[in-house]
């Protein structure tokens, strides 16, 4: 597949989505960065914000094969990965899949249920295999989360484990909409009656594994020069030395901001990272992984604020 090949592929994934979803282009497009590769997207924003709609019109498109988690507070690492059962037929013990066997899985709300429930995802996001009675399952290289979770202010959650946190490509803050786009969103789904699903919308697939297979294999011809490599390591190593972050970036989030770059580029049709690539992913990429300082915290420094210092400190190269 050419780049342009994958453009179009893009271009058709954002008029599906469309059809579904007003507004949030930033997301869709921070969503085709992920696919492309390979990373997972969590999703925070106030509720009633279109995070689970948004999910499932992009996997509509995508062609892939969706799954779905509703995190609760008595869920259990079974009731992820599913379990060993005894057949008394055949006196076996035979494998009762999960619904984290799929293409696409849609953690929604993943913040709502402990933490023990919650690390039942870190193989599967940082391997994509699960092991289960010390038999390992492949789920396949295409296999991406998307999870979404309410701000830690509403009632009811529990923060994710820092481990977890890190195997997430983008943290994405979904806004509300601005006026007009409430206005449109209100016309279209105002008269509307009973639940709203993407296929009945119009949004079909455009896509598929093999496509997407494809889409993310031309990332090998994306060109990452040895001064953008440089640039991501001193900026997430700006980020371990910065007296306001008690806790920085690591090794991986620079490889993931690496990566990411790569896509963005494929993305615009470019053979190779330029340093507005790093410097558009760096915010996502690092913020649900920086820990602000006692001191910071209390003169109400913002995550978000620090990582665009850093952009404009470190040095790019030209």
């Amino acid at each position: 597949m050419t780049l342009g090949d994958v453009r179009n592929l893009a271009n058709a994934i954002r008029a599906e989505v469309a059809k579904a979803i007003v507004g949030q282009d930033e997301m869709v497009d921070a969503l085709l960065v992920a696919m492309l590769s390979q990373g997972h997207v969590l999703l925070e924003g106030p509720p009633g914000t279109a995070k689970t709609f948004l999910a499932q019109a992009f996997s509509t498109a995508l062609g892939l094969d969706f799954g779905r988690i509703q995190f609760t507070p008595d869920l259990l690492p079974g009731d992820i990965l599913g379990s060993n059962l005894f057949n008394f037929q055949t006196s076996q013990f035979t494998l009762t899949r999960g619904p984290i066997f799929c293409e696409l899985l849609l953690a929604d709300e993943i913040n709502r249920t402990p933490p023990k429930t919650q690390a039942a995802l870190l193989e599967a996001m940082q391997e994509r295999r699960v092991t289960l009675d010390g038999e390992t399952h492949e789920l396949g290289d295409r296999f991406m989360v998307v999870a979404t979770q309410n701000p830690i202010e509403n009632q009811g959650v529990y923060p994710l484990p820092e481990a977890q946190l890190d195997r997430f490509l983008f943290k994405l803050l979904v806004p509300y909409p601005d006026e007009a786009e409430e206005t449109r969103i209100v016309t279209s789904y105002g008269s509307r009656q009973g639940p709203q699903r993407p296929a009945d919308l119009g949004v079909t697939a455009v896509a598929g594994a093999d496509k997407l297979a494809a889409a993310s294999a031309a990332l090998d011809h994306i060109t990452v020069a040895q001064e953008i490599t440089q640039y991501v390591v001193r900026l997430v190593r700006a980020t371990r030395e910065h007296a306001e972050l008690a806790v920085g970036a690591s090794p991986r989030a620079a490889v993931m901001l690496a990566n990411a770059a790569r896509a963005r580029a494929a993305l615009d049709g470019r053979a190779y990272a330029i340093p507005d690539d790093v410097k558009a992913l760096a915010v996502p990429v690092l913020r649900h992984r920086l820990t602000l300082s006692p001191a910071a915290e209390i003169e109400g420094r913002d995550i978000e604020a620090l990582v665009a210092e850093l952009i404009e400190t470190t040095e790019a190269p030209r």
